[in-house]
């Protein structure tokens, strides 16, 4: 019978306070050998603090962080930072200055024979092979994020935490640095935590996002089903922009622009609001004033007029103003799509992309995906 090897890095109900204030409260989570969680959330939600608790420079006031099974720090056990087994990468990379490249990478490593071959395997690994004499004031940016990914991962720790690695780095160098580092990371097969605030950047290199909020975990799951099946308007909100159709509930339903919405579930006069994702509406020329033929999908059409429109590169973002009730929509549209201002044009929407909530104890409860 095979059994199963617990997952590399086990938190389970760390909870620290400062002063009156839960800045990280019942937090649990576990990643796996050669997966890459990411803690996103806004600044000041607690991902950091979490972050520091694992590597074990704070303690937290209840929980447990186990590594590979190994209890880290409880109630009674501490292990200091340097026992523990785990790499960590800055967002400033804090390269030693006074040492090369080669000396960065193998800083911390025993003087085995096999230390110079470690540090020449990175060194190819990052592509930073001919910088071996080089000094981190003569790198750039991206260059100094390789090296400090390399020197991270050459103890070859179980685990990796990453604060923000990302955010020193030009806009048109991320992408590529991402990506590279992405691929180093699965072939070393680390356990990788990684702390952002920036959606794209998660849903780029995760394959569990775990977003926070006011110390919690709000939502966990991969990239698609978080995007997809928001819990509450402020999680859809998080990842885009959004649409809101506010509305209250009659008989178990509620009327918008684009036709009826079940509610199944919740007592007339209830308030609701229906999210719609600006990329989920789909426009058409008013030509003869009819508007589209509707699907069973898109329900009914509704007619706005143009209030502005705006180039933003891959796609044209615009916004109008909806006959029905005055409330602003906005839809994008890919490529270069320009109307002109007070341009009538009926809209209509992805029924099944839409999600409906309610208010309840916790901001906004989900209902169900429209339909």
């Amino acid at each position: 019978m095979t059994t199963l090897s617990p997952p590399r890095l086990d938190v389970a109900g760390i909870t620290r306070v400062f002063g009156a204030r839960a800045v990280v409260a019942d937090v649990s989570m576990a990643v796996g050998a050669g997966e890459l969680g990411c803690l996103l959330g806004p600044s000041g939600c607690g991902k950091s603090t979490l972050l520091r608790i694992i590597a074990g420079v704070d303690r937290p006031d209840a929980g447990t962080v186990r590594a590979a099974g190994r209890v880290l720090s409880d109630d009674t056990v501490h292990v200091p930072p340097e026992a523990r087994g785990i790499g960590l990468m800055f967002q400033d990379f804090a390269l030693f200055p006074h040492l090369t490249v080669a000396q960065n990478i193998g800083f911390g490593l025993p003087r085995a024979r096999d230390r110079a071959a470690r540090v020449a395997r990175l060194l190819d690994r990052v592509e930073m092979a001919g910088f071996a004499d080089k000094y981190p004031h003569e790198l750039s940016g991206g260059e100094q994020q390789r090296v400090a990914l390399a020197r991270a991962l050459a103890p070859r720790p179980g685990i990796l935490l990453m604060d923000e690695p990302f955010s020193g780095l030009d806009n048109r160098l991320r992408d590529e640095i991402r990506d590279a580092t992405l691929s180093i990371l699965k072939a070393e097969g680390t356990a990788v935590l990684m702390v952002t605030h920036e959606p794209e950047e998660a849903m780029r290199m995760a394959d569990q996002i775990l977003l926070m909020r006011n110390g919690r975990i709000v939502q966990r799951g991969a990239p698609y089903n978080i995007y997809n099946n928001p819990v509450d308007r402020a999680a859809a909100a998080f990842f885009s922009d959004i649409n809101l159709i506010d509305a209250r509930v009659r008989s178990m339903q509620v009327d918008t622009p684009f036709g009826l919405f079940l509610t199944p579930g919740l007592a007339d006069g209830t308030r609701v609001e229906i999210v719609i994702r600006p990329q989920h509406l789909r426009i058409d020329f008013d030509r003869d004033g009819r508007g589209p033929n509707p699907t069973v999908e898109e329900g009914t059409p509704a007619r706005g007029r143009v209030e502005r429109a705006r180039f933003l590169g891959g796609e044209s973002l615009v916004e109008f103003r909806m006959e029905h009730d005055g409330s602003m929509l906005k839809a994008t549209v890919p490529g270069v799509f320009l109307p002109a201002q007070g341009k009538p044009m009926w809209l209509s929407l992805r029924r099944d992309r839409c999600f409906v909530f309610h208010e309840g104890p916790e901001d906004t409860v989900r209902v169900r995906s429209a339909s």
